[in-house]
């Protein structure tokens, strides 16, 4: 950091895309965008959503495949349940019901979701509703990631 006021470091200096009168500089972050577009290209943020209960090691394996797929695809893969189970405990109400919220907000953030359908879970259920009322692209996929099309 280059300047500190009272111990705490300014404005500018945590976000870069600021001017040093601590005001939005749109010029510099659009150029920053336009670098980071010329040399990875659009990759838009794609909730992935596949079972996680039951076969857990199973359900994890398939929830990578499909992310790196995504990855192979030119997207960002998002998928909360390889996330949320490090730190909560899925049979616990109180976490489950807490890491849908998240990943409801998540959700919220992405600009598509991929849907696994040969076996749809109820918390897969209410994340497909959750895409619809976001008015969200959705991808479904059948077991050899091959679009499916569905009538929702």
């Amino acid at each position: 950091m280059n300047t500190l006021q009272n111990d705490r470091p300014l404005i500018s200096d945590l976000t870069p895309w600021r001017n040093s009168k601590g005001y939005a500089d749109p010029t510099a972050y659009k150029a920053l965008r336009a670098v980071e577009i010329s040399e990875f290209g659009h990759r838009p943020l794609t909730y992935i959503c596949s079972p996680y209960c039951g076969d857990i090691e199973a359900n994890v394996e398939l929830a990578r495949d499909l992310s790196d797929y995504a990855v192979r695809c030119r997207r960002i893969p998002l998928a909360p349940h390889l996330l949320f189970p490090q730190f909560m405990d899925d049979t616990d109400p109180w976490d489950r019901e807490l890491a849908m919220f998240m990943g409801r907000v998540l959700l919220s953030k992405c600009e598509a979701m991929w849907v696994y359908t040969p076996r749809v879970s109820p918390g897969m259920k209410a994340e497909i509703s959750w895409a619809h009322q976001l008015e969200l692209p959705i991808t479904y996929f059948d077991h050899n990631f091959a679009e499916v099309n569905l009538d929702d």
